[in-house]
């Protein structure tokens, strides 16, 4: 029997997510993008909810490409406001459009800039339960204040960590969950 973290074992969808994502260390401006959006699309509702939409919210968001979505105009919120297969919350594609602008602007590269705040693992301690993870912490907060100081919305620290988390800066799998055992032994790549 294969022990996962509580809510990895809930649906065939986070198991696969859990299994294969949740963690990972993930690289590149527009899986980074895509991340941060996703994670802020999710703001308030369940992140299955997120999850079994993400196809279309790719497909809405041109490959979640920064380039591509700073462009989107009022006609492209409108035809977004219209998909019923995407969360359809203006002030988060109003969002997503302006942080794509952000990400642009930039000047240095997005996913460099989201790793600069992951933490050091020296010295974290592995959660024994999901009643020991964090919803925030200091690297979140100062990532949050940092994208904000550099035009991003609709991210906060609860998101960030959120970020961190899916991203791989930080790996939360509890102690008893067959991802930390394997992370803990060596034995996982990534």
């Amino acid at each position: 029997m294969i022990v996962r973290c509580a809510w990895g074992d809930s649906t065939p969808d986070y198991v696969e997510y859990h299994d294969t994502e949740w963690g990972v260390e993930l690289r590149g401006e527009s899986e980074m993008f895509e991340r941060l959006c996703l994670e802020s699309f999710q703001s308030g509702l369940s992140w299955i909810t997120i999850l079994r939409k993400r196809e279309a919210f790719r497909r809405a968001f041109g490959g979640f490409k920064p380039a591509v979505v700073a462009e989107y105009g009022d006609d492209d919120v409108e035809r977004l406001m219209g998909d019923a297969s995407i969360v359809r919350n203006r002030a988060k594609i109003n969002a997503a459009v302006r942080n794509a602008q952000a990400v642009v602007d930039l000047g240095e590269p997005f996913d460099e800039l989201l790793w600069s705040f992951a933490p050091l693992g020296e010295g974290r301690v592995r959660p024994a339960t999901l009643a020991d993870v964090p919803a925030v912490t200091a690297e979140s907060k100062a990532m949050a204040k940092e994208l904000k100081r550099r035009g991003f919305v609709f991210f906060g620290p609860i998101t960030a960590y959120a970020l961190m988390q899916a991203t791989g800066m930080v790996d939360d799998h509890v102690v008893t969950c067959f991802r930390a055992v394997e992370a803990d032994s060596g034995l996982l790549e990534g």
